[in-house]
């Protein structure tokens, strides 16, 4: 190997698919795992790719990975409470007025609100600022129910958006609160949703930008919200 050619570690390799030169939001649980479970995720990865070969059931591949990630991620986070305030529906829920939150980065084409005064800001340029992302305060996105997917945009540093451009529903769900509503499950659904980028500063989402949108809110007299996060 040439001198000029810099050998990478192992543990480098893997922790390049988390913000590095692999990055690959669906593998960055990698860089988490001790050395000697990532490279039996490797190992156990390539055995079944070999046996996909011969008999087509690709499940097995999504199934392992999938299986790695909660492992992973499995355990106590920074931002874990052993408790929390509990507030009992005041109705049932067919009589409710509920809205819809997700923390998925959702907008509607034309309303970007352009993080950090960048216009046009790709998903790209979004993982590479995951930093500034995770410091600044979360920037609140309205969103009319209905609203056609092919006018729904989503941009977020911190998590895949290809299954999320492929099926909104799937991390922002409001054509699935559309049918409850009319199936009578759900007393009314208000018009407009919300989104929001979860990677963000949490004491500012706390402290100052969490009560400020449970008062708008109790202003628009919504009765449940429907938080769904990224």
């Amino acid at each position: 190997m040439s001198d000029d050619v810099k050998q990478e570690s192992f543990d480098e390799f893997k922790c390049s698919f988390a913000y590095g030169s692999r990055t690959d939001l669906n593998f960055k649980f990698l860089a988490g795992l001790p050395d000697r479970e990532a490279a039996e995720f490797f190992r156990d990865l390539l055995w079944k790719l070999g046996d996909v070969l011969d008999d087509g059931q690709f499940e097995r591949l999504v199934d392992h990975v999938y299986e790695w990630q909660v492992h992973a991620y499995a355990g106590e986070g920074k931002w874990t409470y052993a408790n929390g305030p509990f507030t009992p529906l005041r109705k049932p829920l067919s009589e409710s007025r509920l809205v819809l939150m997700s923390s998925s980065g959702h907008f509607v084409e034309g309303d970007d609100p352009e993080p950090f005064g960048i216009q046009n800001m790709s998903q790209e340029e979004a993982v590479k600022n995951m930093l500034k992302f995770i410091r600044s305060e979360p920037m609140l996105s309205r969103i009319p129910v209905g609203t056609p997917k092919e006018n729904l945009k989503v941009r977020h540093g911190g998590y895949d958006i290809r299954g999320a451009q492929a099926d909104p529903n799937v991390v922002f769900p409001h054509e699935l609160l559309l049918d409850l509503e009319r199936e009578g499950r759900i007393g009314e659904l208000a018009r407009d949703a919300y989104s929001f980028v979860g990677a963000c500063s949490q004491r500012r989402l706390l402290k100052r930008s969490g009560p400020e949108w449970v008062k708008m809110f109790q202003e628009k007299q919504i009765d449940v919200a429907l938080l769904v996060p990224v």
